[in-house]
């Protein structure tokens, strides 16, 4: 079962991200098989990191807890409190380059609709009560900018929670260990 995890970096923790970067790689290839999506949310110029976006798929809340919690980057102190939520992955393409990571987190709700759809977006995730049985969010991986990005996915939002999500958008590339890394 699909759970997203967001950290959001503390100010001032690059130099500590740059010296656990091993220890943070080491852990997710522990994952590997098991990430539907990853990689760092960035600053507007996309310079900087500025925190840290997972999809993993676990047995349960608790797995998805100690994935989260257990992670070098948590463990250090570099993360503000972490999201851990359910989610429903309604598509997952590898088409385009995704630059911005939306989000949107409301109350629990009744389902909507499934408003349409764009093929700008390569990634889109219900995020569901832990019954999975009604809606508190939505992620989509964007191939816009910012801006952009959120006229594609308010709709879609929209649609799922049934009257007008409040959005994020955060510039954001897809990560993972490269081969120079390995």
């Amino acid at each position: 079962m699909p759970y997203f995890v967001y950290g959001e970096d503390k100010p001032g923790v690059l130099p500590g991200l740059m010296e656990k970067a091993e220890a943070h790689w080491s852990y997710m290839d522990q994952y590997a098989d098991r990430l539907i999506l990853r990689g760092p949310t960035l600053t507007d110029d996309a310079e900087e990191h500025t925190g840290s976006v997972h999809v993993v798929d676990v047995d349960d809340r608790a797995e998805a807890e100690r994935f989260a919690y257990e992670e070098p980057y948590w463990s250090a102190g570099f993360y503000q409190p972490l999201t851990v939520v359910q989610a429903v992955v309604l598509a997952d393409s590898a088409d385009g380059v995704p630059k911005t990571l939306v989000t949107g987190e409301w109350p629990a709700a009744e389902v909507g609709e499934l408003d349409g759809s764009d093929e700008r977006v390569s990634f889109l995730a219900m995020l569901v009560d832990d019954e999975g049985s009604r809606s508190v969010g939505i992620v989509a991986a964007v191939d816009a900018l910012p801006d952009k990005a959120l006229t594609v996915v308010q709709p879609i939002a929209d649609g799922l929670r049934g009257e007008p999500a409040i959005l994020t958008a955060r510039r954001w590339q897809r990560g993972g260990r490269s081969q120079s890394d390995s």
